[in-house]
């Protein structure tokens, strides 16, 4: 498939009125795979940790096979949509859509959402994913040893997990039992712009990824990457390099790997069966500085150590709150459990920033993309981590436990959010969510056209191990 039918493909996705829920969504799977009982095929592939059934649907008869999952952070729904817009064309009657279909050759097996328990948790932000303010206050994202894409059995060094959750132990087995040449875990980011993860340098998919942002009028996100280092194989398209890359970074700064990795990701797992790994990072709300190469007049380590400083300060009132009401918590929420793996993680966050700055040249002045990117990862986490203490503590209130000094420490912590939530960017736009999914199918089209071209063999690539990015509960 070339350049111009991934592009045309991509202007042709419907936009979309917010996000589906979670029953919505799969109903629209099942009524596909009602509609077409002979060209889809609904396997069980496991149950949720309270109970869901997990399914998989595989389309198509292709000698390739791809493994798309949904909803790997329930707080990214972005992929619900393109998991049943990419289900939605593989079925289509169109005779263009059809020949362009088996060009690739492939055999899918697509995941709606892998945790549909915690994306139940976010339900509430989207039929309005555009207002930050309401997203953060209903936003939920798990800790990370709850995390279906972070609970992939990992050993090295001092690190061991096989804490493997139900979720994490039916997408291994999907992978396991397809064997796929291509895995595509979908993520989404929250602000700025687009982004991507690749397990091989390919400079013709490269060209895709790049092409699709530019013909839907969206910025790549050329600032602070979400690891520091991070190996870029061009602007915005990093390398999705194994666990040990992250491990070794961390233990050259001083700082004990054992405390940032647990467990490791799909695309570690999938790299067994040398699978092409992709990741499409899509914000829900653009910004001009994202991609702005100009030149500020703050040096970049002053930049780090500024916003640590910033970052710190508000870790240390959220954990000072959660502190204080620890004794009094007797209702054991996901968001109490989040709460306690991502405020302490804050501070150790803002060491790590600390430790890096001091090894930066003091003469490297920072970019408006760096400066964005790091002012806005403080802000991302005061909402985010904010709200979902908040949430916590409103357990407490709502369920009638909660004693008067909990119900004081609410109120603080509400007061102080309230001043977060007006830290709001006017320049910041919504970004139409036809746009979002057309980056994400795009990059899928551009992907499988890769792993099915003949030529593929005989060509020379850079192949790395896995996903290298430390969950820190920033975008992805």
């Amino acid at each position: 498939m070339d350049q111009r039918t991934v592009l045309r493909l991509v202007a042709a996705v419907p936009d979309r009125d917010g996000f589906p829920l979670v029953d919505d969504l799969h109903a629209r799977f099942d009524a596909l795979a009602a509609a077409h009982p002979e060209q889809v095929t609904v396997t069980r592939i496991g149950t949720s940790r309270l109970g869901e059934p997990l399914h998989s649907y595989r389309i198509g008869s292709g000698s390739h096979a791809a493994v798309v999952v949904g909803g790997v952070h329930p707080n990214e729904p972005i992929g619900s949509w393109t998991a049943l817009h990419l289900a939605s064309w593989l079925l289509s009657t169109d005779q263009d859509d059809i020949a362009a279909a088996a060009s690739l050759d492939t055999t899918w097996h697509i995941v709606p959402t892998i945790d549909p328990d915690g994306m139940r948790l976010n339900e509430a932000w989207f039929h309005d994913p555009h207002d930050r303010v309401h997203y953060a206050r209903h936003f939920y994202r798990p800790a990370p040893d709850s995390q279906v894409e972070w609970t992939f059995p990992n050993a090295h060094k001092s690190v061991y997990f096989d804490q493997v959750l139900p979720e994490t132990l039916a997408f291994m087995r999907l992978i396991d039992d397809t064997r796929p040449e291509l895995l595509v875990s979908l993520h989404n980011g929250e602000m700025g712009g687009v982004y991507y993860y690749l397990s091989e340098d390919l400079p013709d998919v490269i060209d895709v990824l790049h092409a699709v942002p530019q013909a839907l009028g969206l910025p790549l996100d050329t600032g602070e990457p979400e690891s520091p280092h991070l190996r870029a194989f061009a602007p915005a398209v990093f390398a999705l390099d194994g666990i040990e890359t992250a491990y070794d970074y961390l233990e050259s700064l001083g700082v004990d790997p054992g405390e940032h990795i647990h467990g490791a990701s799909s695309a570690a797992w999938a790299a067994r069966y040398g699978a092409l790994c992709l990741v499409a990072e899509l914000p829900y709300w653009s910004h001009p500085d994202a991609d702005d190469q100009s030149v500020t007049t703050e040096s970049y380590p002053d930049l780090l150590r500024r916003c640590a400083d910033d970052l710190a300060a508000s870790g240390a009132e959220l954990q000072e709150i959660l502190d204080a009401a620890t004794p009094m918590l007797t209702v054991e929420t996901p968001f109490l459990e989040g709460s306690r793996a991502f405020v302490p993680m804050i501070g150790g966050m803002t060491e790590t920033d600390r430790a890096r700055a001091d090894r930066e040249p003091a003469d490297r002045m920072a970019t408006v993309a760096e400066r964005f990117g790091c002012e806005d990862l403080v802000r991302c986490f005061r909402l985010r981590y904010g709200g979902m203490l908040l949430r916590a503590l409103e357990a407490e209130t709502t369920a009638g436990t909660a004693p008067a000094p909990l119900r004081r420490l609410r109120d603080r912590l509400a007061e102080l959010y309230a001043t977060w939530q007006a830290d709001v960017l006017p320049d910041a736009a919504p970004i139409p969510i036809a746009k979002l999914v057309g980056v994400q199918f795009g990059a899928v089209l551009a992907c499988a056209s890769h792993v099915a071209d003949p030529a593929r063999a005989s060509r020379p690539s850079s192949v790395t191990a896995g996903r290298s990015t430390v969950p820190t509960g920033g975008g992805d």
